[in-house]
Order: structure tokens, then sequence, then C-alpha cells
């Protein structure tokens, strides 16, 4: 089946992608892929996932757009973000400060968690994608190319530079009544970190990667699964790699894996609903404390005032500031609860075999795996208040359990969501209906 309209009868135009056979990840459905120009893109005929977008220069744009971003990380780690005063002390947070002093609150659980999201993960992201695309420029192959760019597709969901800044763009709201507070260099940083990557991302063509390593490294059982002529029909027992796409036929006497890049092969996630429900259910258990506990405990001149999530959103009101606690109830109440309620569904749904609304469902399901790391960002403003105030017996800002409890929440969510199987709701649909033929 062809995935899009094949203007090229079958032959590819100068400049154009690979025909390719492809099975969508989100249904299941395997179709032709057509040749793409640089500019088009094709969609899956069942569910209407983008399965690819074909870029203008995909490789060396987005290989300068990668460079930039390493530069502006290096500003962003080296200068400070904000500096605060207050009592005659002065107080200045980088992007380490936040996990240091949640750490030194015995929270290191969630100084880990702020740590990774907001430096590892960005930093080794860029870095490996400078790495793959520098070694996919060089004459000789570099090593290890393609388990590098394997890494990057499971750190792409973890790295959340745009999250981060949007948690310390709140925490600036908060602290403005509270101390006299000056941006610092490492704050316009991070906004254009966070652009050039949302730019790198974009206009990057991650097939055109692999199509480049198979070229640069060519192999005789790649090249009769991808070919610029007409494509096999699917054949019986192939399986679709969940990291670069490609079909491969497994070796029933070996563990499959992929020939291109190296992961496990699986006709379907292995345990997706057993998986899928056991994390929902521990995000259901950890989303109660996350409301009943103080994320925050304000103390000034001795006394504390703890607030949790709904109370940061009541003080947000209070000042007038409506649009920002309408994000912030909008990120750290009604996401996760929309989230824990759609994979609920979904996963009922699939077990009952129902075919109602599978392409809904589909949908839904990209909805729910895409938005969830924007519920962090309450966690990234404790971390930066936790680091800007700590004035003595004037005022002190400490970070609760509450804040690890919904840390908790949303990446057991993450989790949840990366298990489940979408595929396995329009399996089990077929299944039933074919039970009732």
């Amino acid at each position: 089946m062809v995935a899009a309209p094949d203007p090229a009868g079958g032959q590819e135009p100068a400049g154009t992608t690979l025909r390719r056979l492809w099975e969508c990840p989100d249904c299941g459905l395997r179709q032709v892929v057509p040749a793409l120009r640089p500019g088009t893109a094709a969609h899956c005929l069942r569910c209407n996932r983008l399965l690819r977008r074909a870029r203008h220069e995909p490789l060396g744009r987005a290989l300068a757009l990668n460079l930039a971003a390493l530069v502006l990380i290096g500003v962003a780690c080296l200068m400070p973000l904000m500096t605060v005063s207050a009592g005659g002390m002065d107080l200045s947070a980088n992007l380490f400060s936040g996990p240091k002093n949640l750490r030194s609150d015995g929270l290191w659980e969630l100084s880990a968690v702020v740590l990774f999201t907001s430096v590892a993960a960005p930093v080794v992201k860029v870095l490996a994608m400078t790495y793959v695309l520098g070694g996919l420029q060089s004459r000789r192959p570099w090593r290890h190319l393609r388990q590098v760019f394997a890494w990057i597709e499971w750190l792409r969901p973890w790295s959340m530079v745009e999250v981060y800044l949007l948690g310390v763009f709140v925490a600036y709201v908060k602290l403005i009544d509270l101390v006299h507070i000056e941006l610092g260099p490492a704050i316009y940083a991070l906004g254009a970190l966070m652009l050039t990557m949302v730019a790198a991302d974009a206009v990057l063509d991650r097939q055109a990667v692999w199509e480049a390593l198979d070229r640069q490294e060519a192999d005789p059982a790649r090249a009769s699964w991808e070919s610029p002529g007409l494509m096999p029909e699917p054949m019986v027992g192939a399986i679709a790699c969940e990291v670069c796409g490609l079909l491969g036929q497994p070796d029933p006497d070996w563990p499959a894996h992929c020939l291109r890049c190296g992961a496990r092969l699986h006709h379907r996630k292995p345990n997706s609903m057993a998986r899928a429900w056991a994390l929902m259910i521990a995000a259901v258990i950890f989303y109660g404390p996350a409301n009943f506990y103080p994320v925050l405990t304000v103390i000034q001149l001795g006394s504390g005032a703890p607030s949790t999530i709904m109370g940061g959103v009541v003080e947000l009101l209070a000042s007038g500031m409506l649009p920002l606690a309408a994000l912030v109830f909008c990120a750290s109440v009604v996401i996760p609860v929309l989230k824990l309620i759609a994979l609920g569904a979904m996963l009922v749904a699939t077990r009952l075999g129902s075919a109602r609304w599978l392409r809904d469902r589909t949908r839904a399901y990209r909805i729910v795996a895409a938005i969830g790391r924007w519920s962090m960002i309450d966690v990234f403003m404790a971390s930066i208040l936790v680091a800007l105030v700590h004035f003595g017996g004037l005022v002190n800002i400490r970070s609760g359990f509450g804040a690890v409890a919904f840390a908790s929440v949303v990446i057991l969510t993450m989790l949840a969501a990366e298990a489940f199987d979408p595929r396995l709701m329009w399996d089990a649909a077929g299944a039933q209906e074919e039970a009732m033929a």
C-alpha cells in the first residue's frame, strides 16, 4: 500500500528519499512510503500518523544548529541564572544550584531527576547528535554511530530545556514580591538554546540519517529491503524495529536483533499491557501525596507557610497572574489527571477489544505521549526557588515531599505511555471482529 501519491511511478527523482516498506508505529499497518521530495510528507493511510517528512539539507543544517547549541549549553552551565538580594545579602544560582540544594535538604531523588532532565539529558543529546552528524560528514566512518543515534531516540523525551525555562519563569514571578531579583546571562542562553534545539529537531530528517548511515556502511542485507525500485510485499514474520523502523526477518534460532541499529526486535512491546497498568497504578498512588503534601515551604522570620500544588495556583491568582495561574493549573493538575484517565481508557478498551473510535484513541495516545513532560514545571520551579532563597533567619524556601511525589507521578505516567503499544488497540479490535465474523 502506498502511504502518499507516488508521482514518480516507482522511479526516484534526483534529491528525493528512498522508497521503503514501513510499518506504522501507531497502528501496525504496513505500507510503501514513496520517494519524497524535500518539503513533502507521508502519512499513514489508516491512522494518519506522520511517517516521514523530507527536509531540505537535513544533515548539514542540523549539524550547524547542534554545534551552536553546544556553545549555548556551555554559557548556560557556566553563567548565573538569577541573582537575588534581601536584607543586604546577595545570592546567585546556576543550573547546578537547584539539584545541589535539593540534595542538601535530603531530597536526593528529586535532585537526580532535576539534574538529569535539565542538564545531563540535553548535554548528552546535543553531544551525541553532533557526533553522529559530524561522523556522517567524514569519509571514514566513525565508531558506534548507529548505537549513538539509537540512544538519542531514547533521550529525546527526557531532554526538557523548554520545560525548565518555563519553570524558571514561574519561579521569577513568585520571587518578584519576595526579594529583589536580577536575571543572569544563563537565562538568555537557555532561551536561545531552546530555540536552537527546537530548530535542530525541526530540520532533521531522522530517516535521512539512517539512510546516510546505510550508505556509509554498505550492507547487502539492508540493500534488499530499501532500494530505488519497487518494494517487496510485506514478508510473513517480518518485525519492525521500534528504534529505526527497519523491517527485518528474524532468525528463529537466535534472539532477534535489528540489522541496522542492533536493537532487540519484538512483534509488539513485551508485556506492554501489564507494564502500562503497573506504572499507571503506581502513578495514581503517588498522585494523592503529590497534592496533599507541600511542594514548597516558605519560612519568613521563623514561621513556615507550606504550599501545595493548588496553593501555588491560588497564590498566582491572588497576585493577578491569571494566564500564568491557568498555565500552571493545566500543567500540574489537568494534564496528569487527563493522562491517567486517557491511559486507563485505552487499556480497558484494548482489553475489551473495542473497535470504536480507534483513530481518536490513537490520536489521544500521541497527545498523551507528547504533553506529559510539561507537568515538570512545578518541579523545576521548586528547584530554582530552593536554590535562590535561603537568607538565614530572614526568609528561606525549602522543598517538600509533595515535589518528590509529583515528580514520581510525571515520570511514571511518561513511562506508562512509553510502555503501552498503541498497535495493540488495532490488533485487539481486529481479533474481536474476526471472532464475531
